[in-house]
């Protein structure tokens, strides 16, 4: 929310897309593919990290599990999407899918900081698909211009990370991790259709 009021202040014809307009449309289109891929996930989840050896209070799971990952899809959306990949759509004169995919990069390689105790292929895993993840976020925003779409969509896919609050390992098994890099590698193909034929009607 601050570097909200900062860009507001010092950049306001900086337009981030926090607005209602296509809010609603994007959902219907976009918003069958998010829970898909939402099951798919979870369920990769729950076979990875079984046995389930922990019992956390409702009020953990509200809090570290809900309320947290609403803040950081927004945060994430926030700047990535809405500073970075605004950022270099300009510096690449409006050639959208090099400014995704350069963000989508740097949106997956920001999430190597929490995966340093990982196996090393599980690691690339997480990395690979979060730069798939990241194409589709990235899609949504440049179809829409809707930030909180992409916000809330990104929030609808971190729910499958529930199930590590029934767990005190981080570690799931790599069939798991397999489900979940070609889920990503899917959606980032149909994300890539999505921008190109956008590309194409302009």
């Amino acid at each position: 929310m601050l570097g909200l009021f900062l860009t507001k202040k010092f950049i306001p014809k900086f337009d981030v897309g926090f607005q209602t307009k296509n809010f609603i449309t994007g959902l219907k289109k976009y918003g069958l593919s998010s829970i898909l891929t939402l099951i798919l996930f979870t369920i990769a989840f729950i076979i990875g990290l079984q046995p389930f050896d922990y019992t956390p209070s409702i009020w953990k799971v509200i809090f570290e599990g809900i309320i947290y990952i609403i803040g950081v899809g927004t945060i994430e959306e926030f700047i990535c999407r809405g500073l970075l990949q605004n950022a270099l759509t300009k510096i690449f004169e409006n050639n959208h899918l090099k400014a995704i995919l350069i963000t989508s990069l740097l949106f997956g390689l920001g999430h190597i900081f929490g995966i340093t105790n990982m196996p090393f292929i599980l690691a690339a895993s997480k990395v690979l698909w979060a730069v798939g993840l990241g194409i589709y976020f990235g899609a949504i925003y440049y179809l829409t211009n809707n930030l909180w779409l992409a916000a809330i969509l990104h929030f609808i896919i971190n729910l499958s990370g529930l199930p590590f609050n029934f767990s005190t390992s981080n570690v799931y098994e790599a069939h798991s991790a397999v489900i979940i890099l070609i889920t990503s590698i899917l959606l980032s193909i149909y994300s890539i259709y999505l921008i190109r034929n956008k590309d194409a009607s302009n």
